[in-house]
């Protein structure tokens, strides 16, 4: 009913990308952001100007991973190195801190324009775990996570959540590292090994393999590429969970 292995008990989803479709509000916040920095820094440096790439850049460097953690890897790539700043840094402050707290800004105006959509085979899915007696969390680097699923109208179809806030709080590293899922599956009391993630990102399915997980289900919504590298990780890659109602 649910194509998940018999000793599966609780399963672990990814907020944005997997349930709702605010990957793509996250992408072009990055892109926002990124663009203007370097475009700024390009001009005081006489340094040639090359823009973030939405796709590349995205998947490689940010996405899954906390808002930090992103910041830095992609400036990384690019060669540059700045401060750590504090977490409350202003979103002008030229810091690790400063420039993900300007994308996180940049997030929170396009879901008030543009609100936030769900995917809705993957919502019946949650429905159809939970009506099957599995747990059910979710696990995301976002900080606006409660935000979102409030938005949706879903916060009610899950018994615990771990997210960028909480991970903050106590102190979890960010995916690909596995803690954030290990502690997701802790909240609803359920070894990792009988525990099920559900991942859109590289970084989350690596997670999802490094933390011994009983099955890791990678969703592909961007193309070939995407599916080929999540299927490195996961043991099985969706277009999306409906699909796995469709497994016998």
């Amino acid at each position: 009913m649910l194509g998940l292995p018999d000793e599966a008990a609780a399963c672990l989803f990814d907020l944005d990308g997997v349930l709702t479709r605010t990957a793509a509000v996250h992408a072009a916040a990055w892109k926002e952001m990124f663009d203007g920095y370097l475009r700024e820094r390009a001009e005081r440096s006489g340094e040639p100007f090359t823009e973030f790439d939405v796709v590349k850049d995205y998947g490689r460097y940010v996405d899954g991973k906390k808002r930090e953690d992103g910041t830095r890897s992609f400036l990384e790539s690019r060669g540059v190195e700045l401060p750590e700043g504090a977490p409350d840094d202003p979103p002008e402050r030229e810091t690790i801190r400063g420039l993900g707290n300007r994308k996180n800004a940049l997030v929170l105006k396009f879901i008030e324009e543009k609100g936030v959509e769900t995917f809705d085979g993957s919502i019946d899915y949650v429905r159809a775990a939970r009506e099957a007696g599995l747990k059910t969390a979710v696990v995301s680097s976002s900080a606006n996570t409660v935000q979102v699923l409030r938005t949706v109208g879903i916060t009610d179809l899950f018994d615990a959540r771990v997210d960028g806030v909480i991970a903050a709080e106590r102190r979890l590293p960010g995916k690909p590292a596995p803690d954030m899922f290990l502690e997701g599956a802790r909240e609803l009391g359920v070894p990792a090994e009988r525990a099920v993630v559900f991942e859109d990102a590289i970084a989350g399915v690596q997670a999802g393999r490094a933390g011994g997980f009983a099955y890791v289900v990678g969703v592909n919504r961007v193309d070939g590429a995407h599916a080929a590298a999540l299927a490195e990780h996961a043991d099985i890659v969706v277009s999306d969970l409906s699909e796995l109602l469709e497994v016998k």
